[in-house]
């Protein structure tokens, strides 16, 4: 694949700009709410649905990949390899499928089919030949104290995501609203185990483990492996192992 131009000097066409394949739609076009962002798949909204944009129309390559639709929480796609920038691209459309995703099996709780159909129609956009990847996925489950300061649950969790994304490699986080119970998912899918290493180790993530004994009745942490066959032609997410 041949070096795309940066944004700036994309040749123009019509009064139209020509695409390359780390162009976006600028994140301020897109929803702020983070609802939007996690059920209704707002950040693909970004992406362009053709291989042109109007002229004029301001762009970036920084992906919304979270329910955090602010600069310091954007997934610069410059910084990852093709695979993980394709795979982040297609998880904008990730959402839920039923509404009981806090304690239902994880497969079951997404849409995890449409999101590799629709990877399958990144790649073949792009003119990429996928051939068989894997990528790391974390999963949190949790029950909230009845007396949880909520406010300060937030802020570790919106610092925390940024040390995350500094830290590079989280194609996506999502995680949901809590049930009548007070049990809720999240979910990072990060492009390495290392990645996902490096990106825990910074002060704000110490101070969520920290405060974690206070803020949940209950939490489990489960790491998943996800890989996707040649051509996209499958997927399977299961337990990790070390192999």
């Amino acid at each position: 694949m041949s070096k795309p131009n940066p944004p700036g000097d994309s040749q123009q066409t019509n009064g139209a700009c020509q695409l390359n394949h780390l162009q976006l739609f600028h994140h301020s076009l897109i929803t702020t709410n983070p609802d939007a962002l996690k059920f209704y798949a707002a950040a693909s909204l970004q992406l362009p649905s053709s291989k042109s944009y109007p002229k004029g129309t301001k762009s970036d390559t920084r992906l919304v990949s979270s329910p955090y639709n602010s600069p310091p929480h954007l997934l610069d796609l410059t910084t990852l390899d093709t695979p993980s920038q394709l795979l982040a691209k297609a998880l904008t459309i990730f959402t839920p499928i039923r509404n009981e995703y806090a304690t239902a099996p994880y497969i079951d709780s997404f849409n995890w089919d449409a999101v590799f159909v629709f990877l399958k129609e990144l790649s073949a956009e792009e003119g990429y030949i996928w051939t068989k990847q894997e990528f790391y996925v974390v999963v949190f489950r949790s029950r909230l104290s009845p007396d949880v300061d909520v406010e300060r649950l937030h802020e570790l969790d919106v610092k925390s995501h940024e040390e995350a994304t500094v830290s590079g490699g989280l194609l996506k986080y999502w995680f949901g609203s809590k049930n009548e119970q007070r049990e809720n998912l999240a979910t990072c899918i990060w492009r390495n185990r290392d990645d996902a290493h490096r990106g825990g180790l910074g002060p704000w993530h110490r101070r969520a483990r920290g405060a974690a004994r206070e803020m949940y009745e209950q939490i489990d942490f489960t790491m998943l492996r996800l890989e996707v066959g040649d051509g996209v032609a499958s997927w399977e997410i299961r337990d990790w192992t070390d192999e």
